[in-house]
This record gives C-alpha cells, sequence and structure tokens, in this order.
C-alpha cells in the first residue's frame, strides 16, 4: 500500500547493473512521489523482496540473466495483485509484450529525471483504481520515437503495413515504425474494430466505406476519398463476411 502520510509509492528498483541501480536511487531520490524501500539485482531477489516488501510499484530492468523483466512481471500477474511495473531498459523492442501485460510505462535509458517523472504521474494516476483493462486485447501501444516512447491509443490507428520485420502504424497524418511482425501484432488487436485484408495490410474496419469488384476475382476495399486497397486472396472471404456477403 502506498504511504498514506506523505503520499508516496513504496517502490522496488530492480536490475542487474550495480551502477544502474545507484543511478535510479539518485534520480528517485529527487522525485517527491516515491519513496525507495528496496533494490533487486536479479529477478527471482525480485520476487521474495516483492512478497517481503509489497511495494506499490517496481522499477523493473528487462534485460536480466535467467529470470528477466517481462517473466517476473507474468509471475507477479499470476498471483492477481501486483504492484505497478514500469519496465526501464536500453531496448525498446520489448513494448508491445510490456503492454499486454499491463505495464504502466516503458522508459529507455539512459533514464532522465522528467522523463521518469512522467511515468510516475502515470502510477500514480492508476494507483487505487482498478486494472484498467481486462480484455485480452491491447487497447494502447508504445512507440519509438526519438530517444522515448510515446503512447498511441490503439483507436487512433487507422491502417497497418508490414515492412519486413516491422509494422508502419497510420495516426492521423503521421505514421510511425514498431519492431514487430504484422501478424504478431494482429493476434493483440480486437477483431471487431480491426480486419487484415492483405498479408501485408490491416485496417481499422471503420475506415471501410465499401467493396469493389474490380474483375477476374479481384476485389478492393474502399475508403472513401477514392482511395482503395485491394484484397488479398487469402483475406477476400473474412473481409466479404464483415461486409455481409
Amino acid at each position: 500500500m502506498a504511504d498514506r502520510q506523505n503520499d508516496t509509492l513504496r517502490t522496488l528498483i530492480v536490475d542487474d547493473e550495480p551502477l544502474a541501480i545507484e543511478r535510479m536511487q539518485v534520480i528517485c531520490a529527487k522525485i517527491d512521489a516515491l519513496s525507495v524501500v528496496g533494490t533487486a539485482s536479479d529477478g527471482a531477489a525480485a520476487l521474495r523482496l516483492v512478497e517481503a516488501l509489497a511495494p506499490d510499484l517496481i522499477l523493473l530492468d528487462m534485460t536480466m540473466p535467467e529470470l528477466d523483466g517481462l517473466s517476473v512481471a507474468r509471475r507477479l500477474a499470476a498471483r492477481g495483485e501486483s504492484p505497478a511495473i514500469v519496465f526501464v531498459t536500453a531496448h525498446d523492442n520489448y513494448a508491445v509484450e510490456a503492454f499486454d501485460l499491463d505495464a504502466v510505462d516503458y522508459v529507455l535509458k539512459p533514464v532522465q529525471r522528467e522523463r521518469l517523472a512522467r511515468a510516475i504521474d502515470r502510477a500514480v494516476a492508476r494507483r487505487g483504481q482498478s486494472k484498467p483493462r481486462n480484455s485480452e486485447w491491447l487497447d494502447e501501444l508504445w512507440i519509438p520515437h526519438r530517444s522515448e516512447l510515446i503512447r498511441i491509443d490503439t483507436d487512433e490507428v487507422s491502417r497497418i503495413d508490414a515492412e519486413r520485420d516491422y509494422v508502419r502504424l497510420h495516426v492521423g497524418d503521421r505514421s510511425y515504425l514498431l519492431l514487430q511482425t504484422i501478424a504478431g501484432l494482429e493476434s493483440k488487436l480486437d477483431p471487431t474494430k480491426f480486419i487484415r485484408i492483405h498479408r501485408s495490410t490491416i485496417l481499422r474496419k471503420d475506415r471501410i466505406t465499401g467493396l469493389r469488384h474490380d474483375g477476374l476475382g479481384v476485389w478492393s476495399v474502399e475508403l472513401g476519398d477514392e482511395e482503395a486497397l485491394r484484397i488479398g486472396r487469402t483475406y477476400l472471404p473474412k473481409v466479404k463476411a464483415m461486409a455481409g456477403r
């Protein structure tokens, strides 16, 4: 439970690098909302200290030997009630897995106090609330952009295109690259909102204004403003079923 006297988050720092722990302790000391109650240098120790200290928040390194950050988060999630988690890592390619575990935030190293403070604000805002997402589907994505990750609500994504090992997310008039296969991301998106129309393309269903038969068994989806995208033969039955055809 949070310290109700000064309304701070009891915080556990977990990292396998002693210098990283020391740096995080220095940063946390400058954030009024935090009270560091312990540190751990590996995943197994982190789980033991969660039991012993009952922290409100874990600042959790992603890449550790043997039991890594994702494994620690999964074990805590399996217990039911668990601390809020902010992943802290030098790698940006675990963001989808992290938020599938309902992490509060995902902060890239080297950690800046201002960036960590924003993550703590999110943790404070969430404290005392029920888990915001019980669905198996992702409702937000965290995308590497410049030197940090930015939050994008999946409802803001209109189209997803495959680009080798990446996907490109189209959000309004901007687009962002995410290290994730299109099949992997498709499995995490709500099928009542998104549909795959081609091996390289996923669309929000509400973008589709109609279907068009181009002849010789070729079909396209119409998106308005005279824009149309071809439907792959493999995906045509599902797209037609969506349209009641």
